[in-house]
């Protein structure tokens, strides 16, 4: 029989427990309960839970598992490991965007730290801006678009519109060159120009559009900006 949650007693379920006390008082077999929402034949769904940490060793073993060997273990099968997996990627997003909030940006050099280990191995163009307060500081970051190197399709109105809610008043781009190599493209050049116009008329300047590649970059505000 695959038990699921629903058919264990009332005080045992994770999610019941949830709503009563909330997530402090839940353990960590009880947060993988609530992912997996049924067990298998011959465990009950917290059994299950319990029977993969013991097999990992502790939580923080988790994020360092992979899908096959996740998929494999008895009773959990690709699906469930894929939806355990998943939230352990969200929960590492999160806590990855509150560190870089409240950065504060000196230079391309601080801006190139901060993202480059993210971007720089990238196989598509990710374009992504980032919106900063009066001191400088980073108020959050959006990717705006992914695809070809090709920025004419994308307009200044959809950076300044998330500039606009953000309340920034400033803003900083930056985008990946797969090939490795940041020089940058003459499309380059024109997008980097209107988007210092819009900025001007908006009152929300740009301050640098930096271009990543393999272990470098380019600097507009370096380069011709000063």
């Amino acid at each position: 029989m695959n038990l699921k949650v629903k058919e264990l007693p009332k005080e045992e379920r994770p999610r019941e427990k949830y709503k009563e006390n909330g997530f402090a008082r839940l353990s960590n077999a009880d947060l993988i309960a609530i992912l997996l929402r049924t067990g298998s034949k011959e465990l009950s769904v917290t059994e299950l839970a319990f029977q993969i940490l013991n097999e990992i060793g502790s939580i923080e073993q988790l994020q360092n598992t992979s899908l096959e060997a996740l998929s494999k273990m008895k009773g959990v099968g690709e699906v469930k490991a894929i939806t355990i997996l998943s939230a352990i990627e969200l929960g590492k997003r999160v806590n990855e965007q509150k560190e870089i909030k409240q950065e504060k940006i000196k230079n391309a050099e601080d801006l190139y730290q901060i993202f480059a280990p993210k971007m720089q191995h990238l196989t598509q163009e990710h374009l992504v801006a980032v919106f900063l307060n009066t001191k400088n500081q980073i108020i959050d970051y959006q990717t705006i678009f992914i695809g070809t190197s090709n920025k004419s399709i994308v307009h200044p109105r959809d950076i300044y519109k998330e500039a606009l809610k953000y309340a920034a008043v400033k803003i900083m781009i930056l985008h990946n060159h797969p090939s490795g190599d940041p020089t940058p493209s003459k499309e380059d050049i024109i997008f980097t120009k209107r988007l210092l116009e819009a900025g001007n008329i908006l009152q929300i300047p740009l301050l640098d559009h930096l271009i990543i590649g393999k272990n470098k970059y380019y600097s507009f505000y370096d380069k011709v900006m000063k």
